[in-house]
């Protein structure tokens, strides 16, 4: 089977100069990695040429962003695995054996990532997928390990292959022929929700997203914009509401956008009344306008998206909401939460 690890880099030379040795000498003869640069100002271009000849390249003429600039390097690549891996992502031995292992003997799953814990503080998950990723009924992302803010320290309490109904995009192993099956990721989200809307359209079509936490990977996190730049904010509640006017069934949609409407002023009004944020306050207004603003866009992707779900009830959609668990009933740990998920075999 062929591999290909594939690096979406703009202006990350340093992390590369890091990072970048690690991945070659723990995916020798299992995996070709390729760096697809979203035209970078910085010299990762020629850092990559003159230090790293046995890279293989990609230079895109402009920066489309995390989801189309993926969609644009993997389409010239041909592979039968695709790994989408963040540049400040540290692998470890043994990283791709395992994933490639348990993709090899499940062809009903089409994708799947590590167990991601932190670079900081290498006992406790990393933010951006942890041991794998979930939503509750109106939108709002956790993980196995860490929900909101709270992030667990890792003690094996999630150690089992399971089930998850999103794969981070930080290290997301996926099959090519399921990526182009629902066409890639969303290129119009430019970052941010990106992998969980991906993943949900291939769960509706019947295609299981694990977490394999055997293998391990230690991501730095944070992104190029910093958690409370107004812009990471405006995509992020932007791209959601998008997310869910595709893949809501019909009997779900309008019930979810109408308290989703509440939830969202409550959010923008608590930014600026309690956090004393301005800039994220209008992010989320402007967000919302935006939405409304290119819903129209979408309808076609819903239809197409409704009209071919195999799936009627996705169990890693969690039931309740996320906000009320946490914040009323004070549950902080993944597994207090109500509900069943199912672990895999």
């Amino acid at each position: 089977m062929q591999v290909a690890i594939v690096i979406l880099n703009w202006n990350g030379a340093d992390m590369m100069k890091r990072y970048l040795p690690i991945v070659l000498k723990y995916s020798q003869g299992e995996g070709e990695v390729w760096v697809a640069d979203n035209a970078s100002t910085d010299n990762s271009m020629q850092m990559l040429r003159e230090q790293f000849p046995q890279v293989r390249t990609i230079q895109l003429d402009r920066n489309y962003g995390f989801a189309e600039g993926y969609n644009r390097a993997l389409a010239q690549i041909e592979s039968d695995y695709y790994i989408l891996l963040n540049s400040d992502v540290e692998v470890t031995k043994g990283w791709l054996t395992d994933l490639l292992s348990y993709m090899d003997g499940h062809p009903d799953v089409a994708a799947c990532q590590p167990k991601l814990l932190s670079v900081s503080d290498r006992h406790k998950f990393e933010y951006a997928g942890a041991s794998g990723g979930m939503i509750d009924q109106y939108g709002y992302p956790f993980c196995r390990g860490r929900i909101f803010d709270t992030i667990e320290t890792d003690e094996g309490q999630y150690n089992d292959v399971a089930e998850i109904h999103w794969a981070t995009g930080a290290c997301l192993m996926v099959r090519s022929a399921d990526y182009w099956r629902v066409k890639g990721l969303d290129g119009r989200f430019f970052a941010h929700n990106e992998e969980i809307d991906f993943c949900w359209r291939l769960r509706l079509l019947g295609r299981g997203i694990v977490c394999i936490p055997s293998s391990v990977v230690y991501h730095v996190g944070g992104g190029t914009l910093p958690k409370s730049n107004p812009m990471k904010t405006y995509l992020n509640f932007r791209n959601n509401l998008t997310m869910l006017y595709k893949n809501l069934a019909d009997g779900e949609l309008h019930r979810v956008m109408r308290i989703r409407y509440f939830l969202d002023y409550l959010a923008a009004f608590q930014t600026l009344i309690i956090n004393r944020n301005v800039g994220d306050f209008k992010a989320i207004f402007k967000a919302r306008k935006a939405f409304k603003r290119w819903r129209h866009e979408f309808a076609d992707d819903r239809a197409t998206i409704q009209r071919s779900r195999v799936k009627t009830r996705i169990n890693e959609l969690a039931p309740f909401s996320i906000l009320w668990q946490y914040y009323a009933k004070g549950k902080r740990d993944f597994r207090a939460l109500p509900g069943i998920f199912l672990k895999r075999k």
